[in-house]
Parts: structure tokens; sequence; C-alpha cells
């Protein structure tokens, strides 16, 4: 596998989306594995540095999930949702919620794979419920956050190839 260009990220404040879209040299159905199975996970989820523990992972309608993570100095970040769509390997749609602000800042992702020549093209689009959610989760890093766990994914996509 080539090296693949930065993920393509749209911010729309009129609309509260952020869209997301990035290229994997992977055939869908390994793609959409990376994004389901609990072992996997792991491995690309979140920064460098950082270990990712995956708590839960009901990956059904109404399922939740929560995953832990934790950096160097052993300080932990929880992330946590509710499945809302499972339709592998086209389709994924879950709320996210950082449990290090208060509740009820959780946003809507849908996360489509297309597969286009042996090729996977990823679309997260990311709805909020305020424009300061929305600039709140741009403000803190995020953008390097989704192209770092997307390089990690893509290494662990050649690995699995």
């Amino acid at each position: 596998m080539q090296n693949q260009k930065k993920s393509n990220m749209t911010i729309n404040t009129d609309n509260r989306e952020i869209v997301i879209t990035r290229e994997f040299n992977a055939p869908r159905d390994m793609v959409y594995r990376v994004y389901t199975d609990p072992k996997l996970l792991p491995q690309w989820w979140g920064p460098r540095g950082f270990t990712t523990t995956v708590e839960k992972m009901d990956l059904k309608p109404g399922g939740v999930w929560r995953y832990l993570q934790q950096d160097a100095d052993g300080i932990e970040y929880g992330f946590n949702g509710v499945f809302h769509e499972v339709s592998p390997p086209e389709r994924l749609v879950y709320t996210f919620e950082y449990e290090g602000i208060p509740p009820g800042h959780d946003m809507l992702e849908t996360v489509t794979f297309e597969e286009r020549g042996g090729k996977t093209i990823v679309t997260a689009v990311d709805s909020f419920k305020t424009v300061e959610d929305l600039e709140g989760m741009v403000q803190s890093g995020m953008e390097s956050g989704v192209d770092e766990s997307f390089e990690r994914l893509t290494e662990l996509l050649r690995t699995l190839s």
C-alpha cells in the first residue's frame, strides 16, 4: 500500500456539521472490520502514545459502546455512545460523547464505507446540537487527531492485507 493523503475536512457551521473523508487502499469489508472489531479498533483509534481499551461494544441498533484511553502519564479519558444503525459493510450511525465535559454535548456520527476499485472511501458526517459544540470540537484539535488516527488505521490495514 502506498502512502495516502491526509483527510479532507469540511466544517459547515450553518448545518452544524463536520464532514471528513479519507481514501484507504484496502477493500471495504476490511476497513469496516477495523472500525467494528473490538480487538482491532484499539490498534488505531486515538493518538499515538495513548492506550485505548474497548470496554463495551454492542454492535447493534440500541447497543452501547465505551472506549477508555490512557495517556503516558496515566490520565484516563472516556468516550461513549449508542449505535443507531449498523449496516455492514456500508454504514454506521452512532452518538459520540466525550466524558470530560458535562453530559448533553454528544454528536451524531454517520460513517459510510464506499468501495471504489479495491479502495475504500470513508466519509464521516458529524452532526452537532449547537454551533458552540461544533466549534469546541474543532478547537480541541480534532483535525490533527483524526489525521493521526487515520494514519494508524492505514498502518494497520497494511499489516492485515
